[in-house]
């Protein structure tokens, strides 16, 4: 420790620049006098490269675009898959698994070998996969490829090694499922047809074995031919054939009947006695005309037969419904006797199964439920009681239920936040459920021992946040809240709020929590801040409801008469108490409030009105509409509940207001806030000409990119707006954040010294500015694009977007005013409305990292992201048209560009707020001792620190105002400055104070009043003597660096990436000690040991990034982090090794030996006059013996390399030697395998030679010596 004192002495008799760096700081080329280097800092870093290893652990909520369905009625586990490639497989609660083929292609069918541990998946690249369920992790075994034929339906009869494979050219082949080897028995199609018949009957939509007989194979054609084919005699029994196509095909269990389901929206039943026309056609749904006809139905696309021993059989179909109706939803019908039973959807039915007691089909089926597929939700219907109740699901697949449009994630919570959270949401459940247990009950979990609270925050478009219990890698839902109750809903012919009825204007942009004192803020889409406080008591309310105005800009402040008629800061007056709903803005007028046009986007209710339990709204702040424009999104946001304070920025400028006295303290632009200390001249500006008023404009929300929750949510954009101007792009740069700017270095030492090119520029000129143009209101209308989508327009370099560094600006747009620019500014039939903002869940483009391919200019992508027309400062031509394709929209590159045109360069930009922290610090150099503090970081990598004095007693911090003053303390870094952290001396992570939570709505106790109860963390707290200072981390989009306070000297530095941009940075624990994570855009995780900034691991975790896992990746502590892979699922990783080693304990275990259930005892004269033949032998049939090989053209057989992988891990455990000695027999005989084809082609070869040497023998036997 006296070493570190030695250190901090020469540190404070050090020059006073801002940022100076160490020499080894790879950014900074002046060297400080005596500035120390790394080695000299006493600090024992215990984090190595080996604590550190990347993996996913579990995916949670609703398969995204699924596509097939299988359950195993033994094991009792339900397996879905899906359009990419995943399959996931469920079983009881903490059984939930999830696999991915490797190719990605969609899982046509799914096939469990019942009882078994494995699963056959057939993808739509037409190959077969076996899977193994016995590891804790599935992988796959074997893989079939076929080569020549493709794949439509698979048939694995219970108990059967052979599975029987239909194609599209009407062939049925067999597969051994033990060796995944074609074999040589084959149903050729024209031999299972007649040959009188002169066409082909299509693909096979159906396989099925006859429950009377094994031996019998039932193949229906898409056409509508039906053939039983006798697989001993190899021949047809019987052929049918029907007019219409046929969908599916449904057996009872005694094998004499069967039930068809047509295109035409019929069921047919034949008997095996007669098969020359059905005994029974249905039109379920179809109505009987007038004319006597029958109405036209949709077809019936599946149909089940399930027999019943003590009731009639049930017969249960999806679709069939009559076209008369329009708009009609989508059912699931159940017929049970006479009675018919049709069950709305909300969505499309995928697929459905019904559940059934025994897993012979030559029994008695007794069906107790059955599971329905949809596009969006996943439901299981009790058949056992007659009004069909569902069962209440227990798995989250109801995160899509409004898209999502944030994430947070918090781990090590207070132990006391989940059972309090989940009483409260208990309250507002569903009702109406089955009271039977959940019926997919396979499959064990136990609570591993590495467990610890974490929640999960998911916020969505409609308004409602959702806090999910994330413990022990499960996912359950706790509690749900409605922000938009805060509000008074828009009303129709209202003007702005009659557009605002058809969107999205409660959208969630971020969150923010404090676990430890239960305070809860919102960040709206509407441009407005909701804080909560949480109680165990229902309360009656008024909201509070204070209205800012961040809408000045730099440039607007030139001319005198115009500043004297516009004023557009308050004085900084600000350090005065305010009542509440005064405002520091423009003079207002006591009639209307505010002056016209400045009102809010929403209407916060301003009666008193009773809330639940749970979070209850204590405060709303708003950003108000200037001029007829609406409020900048709101970029960043912190509170602390110690302090008592809220900060909030955006692209405009910083406010601060005190949520306990419900005042606003501080309202300024950005460079009001550097005051004295900016370290940028800033050009004067000539006045710009008036905007035209557009009051009536409504502000786009963030659900302008998705449709409503009623409507499909869109994968890519498939129609977006031409442009047509006669404009050519500039060409821009690509790999370069358009909010970093090339300082020179020795910019970065001393912020006071500035290079005379640099002195003479601001320095956001390489970020260009965007004019976004409003399709209905006509010419000149400036739309604020949301800043949490400035995100994801911005930062994607080849990949994405940084929530923090998209300039703004409210200029009037260079609008060609002629028939071109009224043609722009309105919106034709032709030409679809304004896209709605983007949820997080509905994008899905792609972002490679080529440098070469991508969007000829900023502009472009903008358009093509959100259909709409935009003019940047740099751009002084327009563009050729723009129509991009779906595809294109997926391969096309983002690049995070800035302009390269250097007129550009000469133009001006705002500087936004991007990130605020408060915490203790030393506001000053010459500080002695912590006071609070708010830090804040800028698009330009600028950090200011403004220190506050917040008064200390409760009475008087409730009475006394709370100062504040820049005191104009500059760092600054690489690109826009997106997180900060704090550590002490000894390298420990320093928490920001808190308030420790009382219930505001508890009765009162006259014994004891309620007092506030904080918690401070000193940065000297852990140093024999006050005074010691802390470090400060900050990392920005390309750089890291490590401060010493409050001498503010830079001590260590690291680039972290040149050729992208870092989108989210946190300094998270794990393993006792800190660590600073990255998530680039190209899809690097990286971590950083703390202080030293000394690189633990650099993986490329993901090879594309699009801009839904941008917005809503995040880490936590303990090396846990999370993302939205999916518009409806949550991927959580963690790059924890210890994680990664405890994972295989706290997963599921899949598989269970359960004993087969025996078949019933059919008797001796039903068994011999019913002919069921038990003695089948199929080995005999498809064995190689018999049927021979089959063609190696045909199909390639692919060995699971990732099976091998999995058993080596299983070898690990307490049968690890067994296991190995498995995996080298399997290697061994693969090895086999291999040397027997390498043998089989040497026997061809040479029986091919000794054939040639016979026919030459033969052919010079009888010639003379000289006939040669």
């Amino acid at each position: 420790m006296k070493k570190f004192r030695k250190v901090l002495d020469g540190l404070t008799t050090s020059s006073p620049g801002g940022t100076m760096g160490s020499p080894s700081c790879g950014s900074a080329a002046g060297t400080p006098t005596a500035a120390p280097t790394p080695k000299e800092i006493d600090i024992q870093e215990t984090l190595v490269s080996e604590n550190f290893q990347l993996c996913k652990t579990v995916r949670h909520g609703f398969p995204y675009q699924p596509t097939a369905l299988a359950f195993d009625p033994v094991q009792k586990i339900l397996s879905i898959g899906s359009r990419s490639g995943g399959v996931r497989i469920l079983g009881r609660p903490g059984v939930d698994c999830y696999c991915q083929h490797e190719s990605g292609a969609a899982v046509l069918q799914l096939q469990f070998l019942i009882n078994e541990g494995a699963l056959v998946t057939a993808c739509a690249d037409d190959t077969l996969h076996l899977w193994n369920l016995r590891q804790r992790r599935p992988a796959v075994l074997h893989s079939l490829k076929f080569n020549r034929e493709r794949i439509t339906f698979c048939h694995l009869p219970f108990q059967s090694k052979w599975l029987y494979v239909g194609t599209e050219r009407g062939n049925t082949h067999i597969v051994n499922i033990e060796s995944f080897i074609l074999s040589g028995y084959v149903i050729m199609w024209n031999k299972a047809i007649e040959l009188s018949t002169k066409t082909h009957p299509g693909p096979v939509v159906h396989l099925s074995d006859s429950p009377k007989d094994e031996g019998k194979l039932l193949i229906g054609f898409e056409s509508g031919t039906i053939v039983q084919w006798d697989l001993r005699a190899k021949k047809a029994d019987f052929r049918i054939y029907y007019d219409e196509a046929i969908h599916s095909v449904g057996w009872h269990h005694e094998g004499k009947q069967f039930m068809c389901s047509h295109s035409d929206g019929s069921l047919t039943m034949w008997n095996l006695r007669n098969t020359s026309k059905p005994f029974q056609i249905t039109f379920p749904h179809g109505k009987i005309q007038k004319d006597g006809r029958k109405e036209s139905c949709k077809p019936i696309l599946k149909v089940e037969y399930k027999t019943c021993r003590n009731s009639e059989p049930f017969i249960i179909f999806s679709g069939g419904l009559s076209y008369d109706k329009a708009g009609r939803r989508h059912t699931l019908t159940i017929m049970h006797g006479k009675a018919i039973t049709v069950l709305e959807m909300d969505y499309p039915i995928v697929e459905f199964m019904a559940l059934c007691e025994t897993p012979y089909n030559n029994e008695v089926q007794e069906p107790y439920a059955v599971v329905v597929l949809l596009e969006k939700d996943l439901i299981v219907v009790d058949l056992t009681q007659s009004n069909f109740p569902v069962f209440e699901n227990p798995y989250p697949m109801d995160i899509h239920e409004s898209p999502v449009t944030c994430t947070a994630y918090f781990a090590e919570c207070p132990p006391d936040i989940i059972p309090i959270l989940y009483s409260i949401g208990a309250k507002h459940k569903k009702t109406g459920y089955s009271l039977k247990e959940w019926p997919i009950s396979g499959g064990t979990w136990t609570l591993g021992s590495h467990t610890y609270p974490e929640i999960i925050i998911t916020g969505h478009a409609d308004g409602s946040i959702k806090f999910w219990d994330a413990s022990a890698i499960t996912l359950q839902m706790l509690y749900k809240l409605k922000t938009s109750k805060v509000f008074e809903k828009p009303k129709l012919g209202d003007g702005r709020a009659a557009e605002l009825v058809e969107e999205d204007p409660f959208a969630v942009q971020m969150v923010s929590w404090c676990p430890q004192s239960r305070i809860f803020c919102v960040v709206g889409i509407s441009a407005h801040i909701i804080l909560y406080r949480f109680s165990k008591y229902d309360a009656n309310i008024q909201i509070v409801s204070l209205e800012v105005r961040l809408q000045c800009e730099s440039e607007d402040v030139i001319s005198p008469s115009e500043n004297e008629n516009n004023p557009c800061f308050s004085e900084l007056s600000s350090h005065s108490p305010q009542i509440p709903h005064q405002h520091q803005q423009p003079p207002v007028s006591p009639g209307g409030g505010t002056p016209e046009g400045s009102t809010p986007c929403l209407k916060v209710k301003d009666r008193t009105f009773r809330v639940p339990p749970g979070y209850q709204a204590e405060l709303v702040i708003q950003l108000l509409w200037s001029d007829g424009e609406p409020p900048q999104q709101i970029t960043s946001l912190d509170f602390n509940s110690a302090y008592g304070l809220l900060a909030f920025g955006n692209c405009n400028g910083l406010a601060v207001v005190d949520y306990l006295q419900k005042t606003i303290l501080l309202c300024l632009s950005t460079l009001d806030v550097y005051g004295a200390a900016d370290p940028y001249q800033r050009l004067t500006r000539s006045p710009r000409r008036n905007r035209q008023s557009t009051s009536e404009f409504c502000m786009r929300g963030l659900s302008n990119f998705y449709s409503d929750s009623k409507k499909r949510i869109r994968t890519s954009y498939q129609s977006l707006t031409e442009l047509s101007d006669n404009q050519q792009s500039i060409d821009m740069e690509r790999s370069k954040s358009p909010t970093s700017v090339h300082y020179p270095t020795s910019l970065h030492n001393d912020p006071r010294v500035l290079p005379e090119p640099v002195a003479s520029l601001r320095a956001s000129h390489c970020s260009p500015v965007f004019y976004l143009l409003d399709n209905v209101k006509g010419p000149g209308r400036k739309l604020s694009l949301p800043t949490d989508l400035k995100t994801d327009l911005d930062h994607v370099n080849g990949h994405c977007t940084s929530p923090t560094s998209q300039p703004c600006s409210a200029g009037k747009p260079r609008v060609p005013m002629g028939p071109e620019g009224s043609r722009l500014a309105r919106r034709g039939p032709t030409r679809p409305p304004f896209r709605k903002a983007q949820s997080a869940a509905c994008m899905e483009i792609s972002l490679p990292v080529s440098h070469t391919e991508g969007y000829a200019s900023r502009r472009a992508m903008l358009q093509q992201l959100h259909g709409v027309t935009m003019y940047s400062h740099d751009e002084h031509h327009t563009s050729a048209p723009y129509c991009w394709s779906e595809r294109e929209s997926r391969e096309n590159s983002f690049s995070r560009s800035r302009s390269s045109s250097v007129s550009s360069i000469d133009r001006d930009t705002k500087e936004a707020i991007t990130t605020l922290h408060f915490g203790e610090s030393y506001g000053r150099k010459g500080d002695a001792v912590p006071t609070p503090c708010l830090w804040v970081g800028t698009s330009l990598g600028v950090v200011l620190l403004i220190p506050m004095s917040i008064p200390t007693d409760q009475e008087e911090r409730m009475e006394e105002p709370v100062t504040i003053g820049p005191s104009g303390a500059v760092v600054i870094l690489k690109g826009s400055v997106l997180h900060f952290g704090f550590l002490d001396c000894m390298g420990a992570l320093i928490q920001s104070p808190y308030e420790v939570w009382r219930d505001p709505n508890a009765p009162e106790d006259p014994d004891r009043p309620r007092r506030r109860k904080l918690v401070h963390f000193s940065p000297s707290s852990s140093q024999d003597v006050s005074g010691d200072g802390h470090l400060t981390v900050v990392c920005s989009e390309r750089q890291a660096k490590v401060f010493l306070m409050p001498s503010q000297s830079c001590l260590f530095v690291h680039n972290i990436t040149e050729s992208s941009f870092v989108l989210r940075a946190d300094v998270v624990s794990m393993c006792n000690s800190v660590c600073l994570a990255c998530f680039c855009a190209n899809g690097h995780v990286l971590t950083l040991s703390l202080p030293s900034l000394r690189p633990m691991i650099d993986i490329n975790y993901l090879p594309l990034t699009d801009m839904r896992i941008a917005r809503t990746f995040c880490f936590t502590n303990g090396g846990q982090a999370l993302y939205l892979s999916s518009p409806t699922e949550i991927q959580r990783i963690t790059y924890s090794q210890e994680m990664c080693d405890n994972l295989q304990e706290m997963l599921g275990e899949l598989f269970t030996p359960i004993e087969t259930p025996e078949a019933q005892n059919r008797g001796f004269l039903k068994g011999f006059f019913g002919g069921n033949a038990n003695t089948f032998d199929r080995e005999e049939l498809f064995g190689e013996a018999a049927a021979g090989k089959a063609s190696r053209s045909l199909a390639q057989h692919i060995p699971g390399q990732g099976g091998m992988e999995g058993m080596k891990v299983a070898a690990s455990g307490a049968v690890g030697e067994v296991a190995k000695v498995r995996i080298a027999l399997d290697e061994r005989g693969q090895r086999l395998g291999e040397l027997e084809e390498r043998t089989a082609l040497m026997m061809t070869s040479a029986e091919t030679f000794s054939k040639h040497a016979h026919e030459l023998m033969l052919k010079c036997k009888d010639k003379k010596w000289y006939q040669f």
